[in-house]
């Protein structure tokens, strides 16, 4: 069976995050977006493991389930030089453990979602280990609290201990971080570090996993690529969507190339902020290889169905009026990922013209893409030609973008098939 999973996100305990995000409410958006498991994030701290006990039943001994979304136990901590490492338990009683372990290394660990942790990244890898616990580095290439940031290597940071997988961040994709050969080894998660329950946060990077069941030893089995258990495919945001692709001014967001953001000893020229690093050149920096590894799976660039909507209506996403057609849309086809990927645009056109040849355009690699930078999201536009094309005339539309704007996207069966 194939379902769609969300590995990483954070509880309302966490700081910076909505008080919305409650067991209930994730289950209830989670199927909206289409996804079929998600991670519970922040499970060391003990007020949220409560609440995870009191609304979702006990499927196995790593595995709950909440109005049919299953919950796999997993958290973010931050290390002591503020590089954060995605955990995921196969056992509660294995997080009370870690928990205890960590208790003394840590003033924050029974009051914070993500706790600080005053051990390095190889410490904090080898209890892991002990335990059986997976771990691997969080949004590995962003330029604040990342893995890259810190190291110029996972030997450098992890040492002996042993990593199980690479979490992209919405800023990079396979194709990005497979030019590092170090990773070829390495199974990638897309997930989408939500700080809100809203499907234009929920699942808007997932991973679809190819298992027999819905549990966390499937989901171990599938990213150590054991007994026919694998990930099919990878979808997130495009790359340059990301608040971190490009090198630009943190404060201003003017984005400067690598050679100027040095020559001006990394302080914006325009306002005098700080310049940060963008996940690209990052990347193109640790470059070692142009290979990739043949089981790697494809990756589907996605923009949630919110953000398209808001681009056609003018709108913030978070308004009502953006609201309501995303909810048409929702009763009419079940789920997000369905809309964005799968049906086809004459029925999406039933509910809503504009908004179906924005998908549309975003399937054919048509929309306009602004590439984020400094702490900025990129943005989407939809090219004027298409705008004013009748909807049986699409294919004709001839649309002038720029080659780095051409981001041919298949449908996820057309990927599976094809890679």
């Amino acid at each position: 069976m194939l379902v769609d999973a969300d590995l990483h996100i954070h509880s309302r305990y966490s700081k910076a995050v909505s008080k919305a995000m409650t067991i209930p409410n994730l289950a209830e958006n989670a199927s909206f977006k289409g996804l079929g498991l998600v991670g519970t994030g922040d499970i060391l701290n003990p007020k949220w493991e409560g609440e995870l006990l009191r609304y979702a039943r006990k499927v196995d001994e790593g595995t709950y389930e909440r109005n049919g979304i299953r919950f796999l136990l997993t958290t973010e901590v931050e290390d002591e030089r503020r590089v954060h490492h995605v955990l995921i338990f196969p056992s509660i009683e294995t997080v009370r453990d870690m928990r205890e372990r960590l208790r003394g290394y840590s003033r924050d660990i029974e009051t914070e979602g993500r706790p600080r942790v005053n051990l390095s990244a190889a410490e904090i890898a080898d209890m892991a280990n002990e335990l059986d616990v997976l771990i691997g580095p969080a949004h590995a290439f962003t330029p604040w609290t990342s893995l890259y940031k810190e190291y110029n290597s996972l030997k450098e940071a992890y040492g002996n201990a042993k990593v199980q997988f690479l979490e992209l961040g919405l800023s990079a994709d396979s194709e990005m971080a497979d030019m590092i050969r170090a990773h070829h080894n390495l199974t990638y998660l897309s997930n989408s570090d939500a700080h809100s329950p809203m499907p234009h946060r929920l699942g808007r990077e997932f991973n679809r996993f190819e298992v027999e069941e819905v549990t966390f030893e499937e989901i171990r089995k599938a990213i150590f690529k054991r007994s026919g258990r694998r990930i099919v495919l990878n979808a997130g945001l495009d790359p340059r969507l990301g608040k971190y692709h490009l090198t630009a001014c943190s404060r201003c967001y003017a984005q400067y190339s690598l050679g100027e953001a040095k020559a001006f000893h990394w302080k914006c020229p325009r306002c005098g902020g700080r310049i940060k690093k963008g996940v690209r050149d990052r990347i193109l920096e640790l470059a070692d290889t142009e290979e990739r590894p043949k089981d790697r799976p494809p990756y589907l660039h996605l923009a949630p169905l919110a953000e398209i909507i808001a681009m056609v209506v003018g709108k913030g996403v978070e308004t009502k009026s953006v609201r309501l057609i995303w909810e048409r849309f929702l009763r009419e086809f079940g789920s997000e990922i369905r809309v964005l990927v799968d049906v086809p645009v004459e029925a999406l056109v039933q509910v809503h013209e504009e908004v179906a040849k924005a998908i549309w355009a975003y399937r054919t690699g048509r929309l306009i893409v602004i590439p984020g930078g400094g702490g900025k999201y990129g943005e989407i536009r939809l090219p004027e030609e298409i705008k004013n094309a009748p909807i049986d005339e699409l294919e004709s539309v001839e649309v002038s973008l720029a080659e780095e704007e051409k981001t041919r996207q298949r449908s996820i069966t057309e990927f599976i098939r094809k890679g």
